[in-house]
């Protein structure tokens, strides 16, 4: 690809240090109403990138669709995890064991992998019990047993349900093509960090995606709409089982502004939400955003913060209970401060 086919980013965060601009994170921000209308944008909205786990309300989809979830009486809790990246705390893990209980499968039928849970108390109690860390504590498992629970209704091998062959996934992929408006012989299908296929698709698509989400058309058939209601209604109602207890950034959002969005980070600094329908914004909207170098810890929240509150999502009280995401201080190695990690951008909202 020559220089002139890269999207070109702007900047979105700047790293002071005293009156030194001495770093900048750039990015592309897109936000979308459910005609597919962009509300506001920066950078540039046809750059193309993996929805990473940003996709699990939508792989989340055919879970309910196809009957699977009410066969294997999955409850709102369950069907929280299956749309989540968990951190592999006791209430993740006890609760994918049990989706994998009720599917008759053990621990041996997810193929996800293992790695050491994103809680850190979680992850120091395993090591003090001298134990290894399982699939159940991948952030990905109940996305897992959520594959599987759909094989297992469609009567589909298990033995390969992460495979784009399989039928579970092909359905998937149906289910992000209706979505984003993309055509599935479009899209860029890699794999995942949990070995499932991974979608790349357009910032625009992802973010018309969520927006279809919160507010689906007409068009789609009444089983996706309820779906959709579904998804959207338990992760508003189990923020903790999206991302963790704690220091997770798709938690705290949702639980500060609990009838306002859901939130869904990616890897590689990738943000989603949906923006569910309101006196502000009767027809909701959808946000996709991308840290262009795919930090996620010091940029990815703070332009995800700052884009909230120039939309008017988060205000008041709402943006106080998430306000250490707004900045982050420099230190020095004696803890003095000695500059900040801030937003430095202007959406320019059409209203």
């Amino acid at each position: 690809m020559s220089a002139q086919e890269i999207p070109i980013a702007e900047p979105l965060v700047e790293v002071k240090r005293g009156s030194i601009t001495e770093s900048r994170h750039r990015g592309h921000i897109v936000v979308v109403n459910p005609a597919g209308n962009i509300i506001a944008a920066l950078g540039a909205p046809e750059n193309v990138t993996y929805l990473r786990s940003s996709a699990k309300p939508f792989q989340a989809i055919p879970l309910l669709t196809s009957g699977a979830a009410e066969r294997f009486d999955f409850t709102d809790r369950e069907v929280a995890l299956a749309c989540g990246s968990h951190n592999g705390e006791p209430i993740h893990t006890e609760l994918a064991a049990s989706m994998l209980k009720k599917i008759g499968l053990g621990l041996e039928a997810l193929h996800c992998g293992a790695h050491e849970p994103y809680g850190v108390e979680a992850a120091l109690e395993l090591r003090k019990r001298g134990e290894q860390p399982n699939a159940l504590h991948n952030n990905c498992s109940g996305k897992h047993v959520g594959m599987l629970a759909v094989a297992l209704h469609l009567g589909a091998s298990i033995d390969n349900y992460e495979s784009p062959e399989n039928p579970v996934q092909k359905a998937i992929v149906d289910v992000v093509s209706q979505f984003s408006g993309v055509a599935v012989t479009d899209m860029a299908i890699g794999v995942d960090g949990c070995a499932a296929p991974v979608f790349g698709i357009t910032m625009k698509a992802m973010a018309l995606a969520y927006a279809r989400l919160v507010s689906p058309p007409a068009t789609f058939d009444q089983k996706t709409r309820d779906a959709c209601q579904r998804i959207v209604r338990v992760m508003s109602a189990y923020p903790e089982l999206i991302g963790g207890t704690s220091h997770r950034l798709d938690t705290e959002l949702m639980r500060a502004a609990p009838r306002r969005l859901v939130s869904k980070v990616g890897a590689e600094g990738v943000y989603t939400a949906g923006v569910k329908p309101s006196e502000e914004w009767p027809q909701g909207l959808g946000i996709a955003l991308k840290i262009e170098d795919g930090d996620d810890k010091r940029a990815r929240p703070t332009v995800v913060l700052e884009s909230l509150r120039q939309l008017g999502v988060l205000h008041d009280e709402s943006l106080e209970a998430v306000a250490k995401y707004a900045y982050f201080p420099v230190t020095n190695r004696r803890g003095d401060v000695v500059g900040e990690i801030s937003a430095s951008f202007d959406l320019k909202v059409k209203k």
